[in-house]
């Protein structure tokens, strides 16, 4: 499973200590955590969302970001027991989401797939060349891993920032 992740550029592509800053998925001291993505645009809507960028000026203001790409070869088959609303909801929704993610690892779970509560469905693009660039849209997903993963490699495709379009694909908060 190929995953994406975007970064400050002077820090690496995933947490090592339980010192990261609460999340959807985790509240103080509960890390490490690592929220990845399944497409490109999905780790970039998390990065609009979480800064809350609307307007397309801002991006003009957002600091360049790293984006990984991380080969995972046994992605956790888990998913949360939440509805909808609550896996894509705003803040509000974060103690009903560590609760999950709670229970999921009292049960020995490595981690879960869920939705992007970022980024809208079809608000990532396949693209190919058939008579010209084509493109598709295609769902993203988000995948959460529990703990430290010291053997995890990353490779570092791009610097930069996200793409304007993205803006109205968005869940803003």
């Amino acid at each position: 499973m190929t995953l994406y992740r975007t970064t400050h550029p002077y820090f690496p592509f995933i947490w090592e200590s339980d010192d990261q800053p609460p999340a959807r998925w985790h509240g103080e001291g509960e890390g490490p955590v690592h929220y990845f993505a399944t497409t490109p645009e999905g780790a970039w809507a998390e990065l609009l969302r979480h800064e809350e960028i609307i307007d397309p000026e801002d991006l003009k203001g957002l600091n360049e970001r790293a984006i990984w790409v991380v080969q995972l070869t046994d992605p956790p088959d888990e998913t949360p027991s939440l509805d909808f609303a609550t896996l894509t909801g705003g803040r509000d929704t974060y103690p009903a989401c560590r609760a999950e993610a709670q229970r999921l690892r009292g049960i020995g779970s490595k981690g879960f797939v869920t939705e992007s509560a970022a980024l809208q469905p079809a608000g990532a693009m396949l693209f190919r060349v058939n008579d010209g660039l084509r493109y598709e849209a295609i769902e993203s997903k988000v995948v959460v891993l529990f703990g430290p993963q010291p053997h995890m490699t990353a490779q570092l495709v791009a610097l930069g920032r996200p793409p304007e379009r993205l803006l109205e694909h968005v869940r803003h908060l």
